[in-house]
């Protein structure tokens, strides 16, 4: 048995099409998990992802109750979620919209409500699982310019720490996994010197890679990690200590 082995587990990992999302899906198929890729944008993407873990790529948008819930049925007797879809829609306070705050909130943190809820009672009569919730370093300390965001990835945190508590009796488990600033679409879009500062407060001095990432997720979702929950685990290269 290889280390953190996923062998006969189904996943489930939304935003899989691209980025960190791609990263996980990938990781955990290569662990032997078999991977339901849920995606919103990036079709012939996330079908390429899937075909190379042999996996199934799934159009859910995960934002509304709904899809969400048929996107958690569809991929069968979840063993492993893992919610990842998120977006950014920056700018000063003062100046953003309501659609700004309502999209990144509901995209970011009422979709991991709606996938967590659809998942946990099944888990829950199985007595078993694992859920890990992507969140961001900018949860944890805030950033210039993404109220929004933050407050989404933050209530992320909050959120995974109350649903532990109420699943740990039926051995379900529910961990957060909070980036720092990764190799993706929404940190390439950044300024040279917003990048710069960042690397200059990284104790690695890189930015991260989406693989990163997913190597964290694939332990904190094997039975290595079986006594782990509740937990938040920074993957910054050392920038939020």
């Amino acid at each position: 048995m290889s280390f953190a082995s996923l062998e006969g587990k189904v996943a489930l990992v939304t935003g899989g099409s691209r980025g960190i999302g791609r990263a996980i899906a990938l990781e955990l198929g290569r662990a032997g998990a078999e991977v339901v890729v849920g995606y919103r944008t990036g079709r012939e993407e996330a079908e390429a992802v899937a075909s190379e873990i042999g996996g199934r790529a799934v159009e859910a948008d995960v934002s509304d109750p709904e899809s969400a819930k048929a996107l958690v049925e569809g991929a069968g007797d979840l063993d492993i979620l893992v919610n990842n879809a998120g977006l950014t829609r920056d700018g000063l306070l003062a100046r953003m919209s309501d659609d700004d705050w309502r999209t990144v909130l509901d995209t970011n943190l009422s979709s991991v409500f709606y996938t967590c809820r659809a998942a946990s009672r099944p888990m829950m009569k199985r007595r078993g699982g694992a859920i890990v919730n992507i969140s961001s370093i900018v949860g944890v300390h805030g950033n210039f310019g993404q109220t929004n965001y933050a407050a989404s990835k933050a209530g992320i945190i909050g959120f995974t720490k109350s649903l532990a508590r109420e699943l740990g009796s039926r051995n379900v488990r529910a961990n957060v996994i909070a980036p720092g600033y990764v190799r993706s679409q929404l940190t390439d879009v950044l300024p040279e010197e917003a990048t710069a500062m960042m690397l200059q407060n990284t104790p690695l001095g890189r930015l991260g890679d989406p693989e990163d990432v997913a190597g964290a997720v694939r332990f904190l979702c094997s039975d290595e990690a079986k006594f782990v929950t509740g937990a938040v685990r920074l993957v910054d290269g050392g920038l939020g200590m």
